[in-house]
């Protein structure tokens, strides 16, 4: 059985218990109360705050069904960081102490489950090769872990996501049985599971048995992009994406791509420069002339691709923010511009996935992913519990995603909706 529950997370603009309330007159069955750090900031909240809050849910048919120990809560800018890898002992405190407190708040409002990410691969692992990402990650779920006894009723859960260290269901399974706990399990999410597999429905069959979450939110068809650094083996797949080469010697850019080959220079290239740009271009059969375009002309400000482009660079693993930042204005002209014979240059939202799906939450029931399957896939196979609606690019629209994934997700069968 499939309950409805709906992710705090898109409710940022409302005070948490106004959120609860609205969540509660919409029907929704179960809430996903998510770490903010202005509408439900774990340090912040009292003991007084905490009994307000049973007191509220008390008086109302929701249920609070999951503590997210939100990905935003650090660091704005970039998200998930510092993560339950990072290479500094201190930064991985921080995050597993968010988790620890994450599970402290469950036992006290009587939560059974607790959600977080593992994070990415970031340059400092990349340039640290002594580093064991995965050694760290599982040092800390542990002592995590230590903190849940069976008396308490909570599982802790791991989200896979598209460029994380743990992206795709098979990870996450491999991940679960490594920890070999009962009190660990996967947390799952379709829009992030159509983002990394290319069998939604055998991943959702083979995951079911150790999930005990979900996510859901829609998507669509994107245009894949990755951004890689400069080498001697460099190796691309330009039927799977385009690439953005940078060039740390000068901070240049080359988008090699089958009909917009560009190169965006921050000087006038060297002719030894403009022949290496040639050879990489022509080592990938690209036949089509090499545009150039002056970086420092590029417009720098904001633009309504700001949340597209900011959630695509944030998934982007094993680049400095430095790079990551300067490639915005890039992928910025690539959305808005036109090619010499008047074809967008990427007429799609841009992608950093296995299967060209955008990593974009939209409004479930409003994109292409085959939401009837995949709840079919899940009731067929057992699952039963909450699947909660994560919608964080939709906060000023809150109200009108609120209702209308509650609409969508209705006419499915399979999901269990009691009027509230």
């Amino acid at each position: 059985m499939i309950k409805l529950s709906y992710s705090t997370f898109g409710l940022t603009k409302l005070e948490l218990q106004t959120a609860i309330d609205e969540v509660d007159k919409t029907g929704y069955q179960g809430i996903e109360l998510s770490f903010h750090r202005d509408q439900f900031n774990p340090f912040e909240i009292t003991d007084e705050d905490i009994v307000k809050i049973k007191r509220q849910f008390e008086k109302l048919k929701v249920n609070p069904v999951c503590i997210a120990t939100a990905s935003y809560f650090f660091s704005p800018d970039w998200p998930h960081e510092p993560s339950l890898m990072c290479p500094d002992l201190a930064g991985r405190k921080r995050r597993i102490n968010l988790v620890k407190r994450g599970i402290e708040i469950a036992k006290e409002l009587n939560v059974s489950l607790v959600t977080f990410g593992s994070g990415f691969i970031r340059n400092e692992h990349v340039t640290n090769p002594s580093i064991n990402p995965k050694e760290l990650l599982l040092d800390s779920i542990r002592e995590c872990l230590a903190e849940v006894s069976e008396e308490d009723g909570i599982t802790l859960m791991i989200e896979p996501e598209p460029g994380m260290f743990i992206d795709t269901l098979d990870q996450g399974i491999d991940l679960v049985n490594e920890i070999n706990s009962p009190y660990f399990k996967l947390h799952l999410d379709l829009c992030h599971i159509y983002c990394s597999e290319n069998d939604v429905i055998s991943a959702l069959e083979k995951a079911t048995p150790y999930s005990r979450f979900l996510h859901v939110s829609d998507t669509n068809d994107g245009h894949n992009l990755k951004i890689v650094m400069v080498s001697d083996d460099l190796k691309v797949d330009l039927n799977f994406a385009s690439y953005l080469v940078y060039f740390p010697e000068n901070s240049n850019f080359l988008l090699l791509d089958k009909n917009n080959p560009t190169c965006f220079y921050d000087r006038l290239l060297t002719n030894e420069q403009k022949q290496q740009i040639e050879n990489i271009a022509g080592k990938e059969n690209i036949t089509k002339e090499i545009t150039y375009v002056e970086y420092n002309n590029l417009y720098a400000g904001s633009t309504k691709f700001d949340n597209e482009i900011f959630t695509y660079i944030i998934s982007i693993p094993g680049i400095s923010f430095e790079v990551l930042d300067r490639a915005k204005p890039i992928i910025n002209y690539l959305r808005e511009s036109k090619n010499s014979d008047g074809d967008s240059l990427m007429d799609k939202m841009v992608a950093n996935t296995f299967t060209n799906k955008v990593h974009f939450h939209e409004i479930p029931g409003e994109g292409n992913l085959d939401l009837e399957a995949c709840f079919k896939a899940l009731n067929d196979s057992g699952f039963s519990g909450y699947a909660s609606v994560e919608l964080y690019h939709h906060i000023d629209s809150w109200k009108k995603a609120l209702e209308d994934s509650f609409k969508n997700l209705s006419n499915y069968a399979g999901i269990t909706v009691t009027p509230n």
